[in-house]
Parts: structure tokens; C-alpha cells; sequence
């Protein structure tokens, strides 16, 4: 049970210092039994720091009257002390350029808000360098900086990559210039760290051809391309990374997720990788992976965002990694991690319908989804039953079948079980509850205390308890507490001591829509 779950990933670095950035980080770093990794946009952008929609600056880059740098890692330290203060590995993105380097700089400075094209975003930072050795001298000084601070063991287990989605508009220069770059970029941090941990290209979803496309150029040149910086044939590539994200739309004055979609992004990018003999060991982490591409555009603005608040995403989010275990064994890859890409979103209203895992310091559904996971160690072990969809099925067609998906991932360990089970379905409407049965087979012991924990529209729901109080905005200091507790892990019957027969113990349950459940056997 490879903890894939285990990575985090966001738009706005100058979250992570705050208030409620600290208090989701500390709650992430406490529900996982490893490091979390995390991943975020900005970290060598300019700027005064102060974090708005889709941006963010720490002004690490600056040049004197003269053309010669100034560094400033104030910004950067205070986001990775906040990260390894709490045991946890930043999954570092160089990037994005800096204004005194960016060969186009201006417009730099963006002010988008939920409604704006999303293409006034990409100004001034996503340019090439003007100058790559001072490029390359930047990212020297920067991983020099942080063996210094942290010392180099631990730096090594850190991961280090190159922009985001190069494939699009998030990089406004050539696929050749962003190689070059890349090259530029491994060789300075190699030459920093000889042992770091250096991969990419984090492009776009691979079931695009273009980004196949992309995805397949950029693993060639790592092996077969004349380096811009040795003039020798390959480069630096530790691990290997690219996004998978799904599609929902409204559909007859409702929400339809399309889990399919980002499975075939997952599917596609696993049969990239597999398909090179000298890469196909390699590790893969997906570097985004969620059910749509914005965390920041709101519900409010964008009505097929509105699964996010509720049980409509915790469910989508329990099966989908399951299926992404399901299609690293089909295509027998390393698949080390997926990013979630969700954080929150300081000072904003409550419950606005951005993709986040807490709204003001209060948890959300899905997060209880990750404190399951949390909880599931060991083996994996086998799973059958009257099962209507694996992850091949859903590749091809989603969940949108008159059966609802109801499945479950297992594991064991040397004194517990784990069986997560879920009700999904891409359609975002009312159904009935579903009675299943589920049977552990070979319980080791002659007596086993269950733990049953759940997340539906009554457990485990902050969002259910904020719609009750009437949506007040804001709540009240009492009602904030009441959230804070709802937002938490709840069970739903106390535990309880069982006597397995044969070694089999059966537990039966009425799993509502879009519930899941986490079965917890202990001997």
C-alpha cells in the first residue's frame, strides 16, 4: 500500500504561512503515517508576497543598478521551515521566472478574479530567460541555500522539477527552449546536490495527444537529446511526472463528474512511460490529479464546480486513487504519488465553492477521505464481488451506468485490516441507500474489535452542519466550533469486539450515495 495519496499541491505558496495554511498542514502532516510531500506554484516569482487568486511572489530574484543578482530567501524559507517543521518534503517547482530574468517581462503583475478570461493570467513570468546562466547560477545558489538551512540529508529526500504544464500556456516559449532550460536547471541543482532528486516535465494530462505529444519529445530528449549545458546525449531524469484531471459538466440542471476522463490521462501517461526500456522503472508521480483543472474557480461563477463543498467529491475522491493502484498494476509502473491539488483559500467566504480541502480553518468531506487513507497500511490485498466497474470500464466510459459504482480497496498489516468502500456515481443526484455485505477472510485471531467509519450527508460533513445553521456569513464564534467538530472523522456505531467465524467476519451496512465507508479491523 505505496502511500500515493500522500502529496499536496497548490496555486498560492504564500498560503502556506498563514493561519488556516498552517492549521491544514499540521492536520495533513498528523493524518499521514509518512512525509507529505507538497508541491506549489510561485516560488521564485516577483512580488511583495502578498498572495491574491492564482498568484503569488516570495521576490527570492532581484538585480542591483549594476545587472547582478540580489537573493532574498526570506519568503522561500518561511514556506519550506513551515513545511519541515511539520515533517514534511516540499516537491520543489522551480519557478516561475523571476521579472529581472524574464525575456518579456511585462505585463508581470496579474490581478485575475473568478469571472476574468483565464488567459490574463499568463503574463510576464512564464517567459524564458533572458540570460540562462544566471538562470542556472539562481537555481545553484537556491539548493546551496537549502543544504546550508537544512543540512544536505535532507535536501536529498526532497524532489526537485522544472515549471508547471510547459505544454501550454503556462510557458511562453518553445518546447526546444523549455529543454534547454530543463538542462540548464538539472545541471545547476546536480551541481549543487549530486544526489537530488530531479525530474518533470509536469505537462498536461496525456489522453491530449498534443501532450502525449509533448510527454514523449521531452522523455527522447532525457534520452536520446544532445544536453544545452554537457553537449553530452541525455539528461538528468529521477523521476517522471504529468497531471490527469476529469471534466465535470452540468448536465439537465445538475453536476455529472467524469471520473473516465482523468483515468484515461492516468492510463495514457502509464502506457507513455512503460513504452521506454531505459524510463519505465523510473517513478511517476502524477503532479496534479483531481476532477477538474481550476481550484480557484468557485462554484459560484462555475455551477459544474459545485460537487466540491460536499460528499459528491469525497467519493470521487476515495475511487479514483483506488483505480489509479488498479492502473499502475495493469501497466506494472513505479507509481510513487499523486498530487491533490487543493489547499484553501485565506479569508475568503465561507464554504464559496473553491476546490480546497478546508474552507476558513473548517475541514471539508474530502479531507476525512485522506484521514482514511491515513489509516490503511500494509498490504494491498484482493478485492472481488458483484463489482460493475474496474478501472479499465471507467476508462472507457465513466460512471454513468444505471448501476452506481460500489467497490473497495483492501489491506492488511501484521494486526489490522483496512476495507474502504464506496458509493459512487458521476451523477450528482439523490438515490437510495445500497445494502452491501462486506466478508474479511483469514482474521488471524479469535476475537477482532471493528472500528466503522463513515463520510455521507450526515457524518463527517461539515458542509451538511453549515447549510442547517442557514449559511450564515460569517458564523458565530459557537457556530464555528460546532463546524470545526463536524468537519472531523466520525464513526458511525461505537466499536466493537467480534468473534470471527472460521476466520471470516461480515459486516453489513445500508451505504447511502456518494458514502464511504472505512471498515477497521483490529486484533
Amino acid at each position: 500500500m505505496t502511500p500515493v495519496w500522500a502529496w499536496l499541491g497548490y496555486d498560492e505558496c504564500n498560503y502556506t504561512y498563514m493561519k488556516d495554511g498552517k492549521k491544514l498542514l499540521t492536520e495533513w502532516s498528523q493524518l499521514s503515517p509518512v512525509p507529505v510531500y507538497v508541491r506549489t506554484h510561485g516560488l521564485l516569482v516577483s512580488g511583495d508576497g502578498i498572495p491574491d487568486l492564482k498568484w503569488s511572489s516570495t521576490n527570492a530574484y532581484t538585480e542591483d543598478g549594476n545587472g547582478n543578482p540580489v537573493y532574498d530567501w526570506t519568503i522561500v524559507d518561511t514556506i519550506f521551515d513551515t513545511y519541515v517543521q511539520r515533517g514534511m518534503k516540499p516537491l520543489v517547482e522551480i519557478g516561475f521566472m523571476p521579472n529581472a530574468l524574464s525575456s518579456k517581462p511585462e505585463p508581470y503583475r496579474h490581478h485575475w478574479k473568478p469571472g476574468d478570461p483565464y488567459d490574463d493570467i499568463y503574463t510576464g513570468w512564464r517567459y524564458p530567460p533572458k540570460d540562462y546562466d544566471k538562470w542556472a547560477q539562481l537555481v545553484f545558489q537556491w539548493v546551496t541555500h537549502c543544504i546550508e538551512r537544512y543540512g544536505k540529508d535532507e535536501v536529498a529526500t526532497w524532489h526537485w522539477e522544472l515549471w508547471n504544464e510547459p505544454n501550454i500556456k503556462y510557458w511562453g516559449g518553445t518546447f526546444d527552449e523549455y529543454c534547454k532550460l530543463y538542462d540548464y536547471t538539472a545541471h545547476a541543482v546536480k551541481r549543487a546536490l549530486p544526489q537530488a532528486i530531479m525530474g518533470g516535465p509536469h505537462s498536461t494530462g496525456p489522453s491530449w495527444k498534443p501532450a502525449e505529444k509533448f510527454l514523449i519529445r521531452f522523455l527522447k530528449h532525457c534520452t536520446e537529446g544532445t544536453n544545452y549545458v554537457t553537449g553530452q546525449i541525455g539528461s538528468p531524469l529521477d523521476f517522471i511526472a504529468f497531471h490527469a484531471k476529469g471534466a465535470p459538466r452540468v448536465v439537465d440542471g445538475r453536476v455529472r463528474m467524469n471520473l473516465g476522463a482523468q483515468m484515461r490521462d492516468i492510463a495514457k501517461g502509464f502506457e507513455v512511460v512503460s513504452s521506454f526500456d531505459k524510463l519505465k522503472n523510473l517513478p511517476i508521480i502524477i503532479g496534479e490529479s483531481d476532477p477538474e483543472g481550476c481550484a480557484a474557480c468557485s462554484e459560484a461563477l462555475y455551477p459544474e464546480n459545485a460537487y466540491r463543498n460536499g460528499i459528491m467529491y469525497s467519493s470521487y475522491t476515495a475511487a479514483a486513487f483506488a483505480r489509479k493502484y488498479e492502473l499502475a498494476d495493469l501497466y506494472h509502473v513505479n507509481f510513487k504519488g499523486a498530487v491533490t491539488w487543493a489547499f484553501e483559500f485565506e479569508n475568503q467566504l465561507w464554504f464559496y465553492g473553491f476546490r480546497e480541502l478546508a474552507t476558513n480553518g473548517v475541514d471539508k468531506p474530502v479531507l476525512n477521505i485522506f484521514r482514511m487513507y491515513g489509516m490503511m497500511k500494509g498490504m494491498r490485498v484482493q478485492v472481488e464481488g458483484d463489482l460493475a466497474y474496474n478501472a479499465q470500464s471507467i476508462c472507457e466510459s465513466s460512471v454513468r451506468g444505471d448501476r452506481p459504482d460500489i467497490n473497495a480497496l483492501a489491506t492488511k498489516d501484521d494486526d489490522n485490516a483496512a476495507v474502504m468502500v464506496w458509493h459512487y456515481h458521476d451523477d450528482h443526484k439523490t438515490e437510495p441507500s445500497y445494502p452491501v455485505h462486506v466478508t474479511i477472510s483469514g482474521v488471524p485471531a479469535s476475537q477482532a474489535q471493528l472500528f466503522h467509519y463513515r463520510v455521507d450527508k450526515t457524518h463527517s460533513n461539515s458542509y451538511e452542519v453549515f447549510k442547517a445553521m442557514g449559511s450564515p456569513q460569517p458564523p458565530s464564534a459557537d457556530q464555528i466550533k460546532i463546524l470545526e467538530q463536524a468537519g472531523q472523522l466520525q464513526m458511525l456505531t461505537s466499536p466493537a469486539y467480534i468473534k470471527p467465524e472460521l476466520g471470516k467476519i461480515t459486516v453489513s451496512m445500508d451505504l447511502p450515495r456518494q458514502g464511504v465507508s472505512l471498515l477497521k479491523l483490529v486484533w
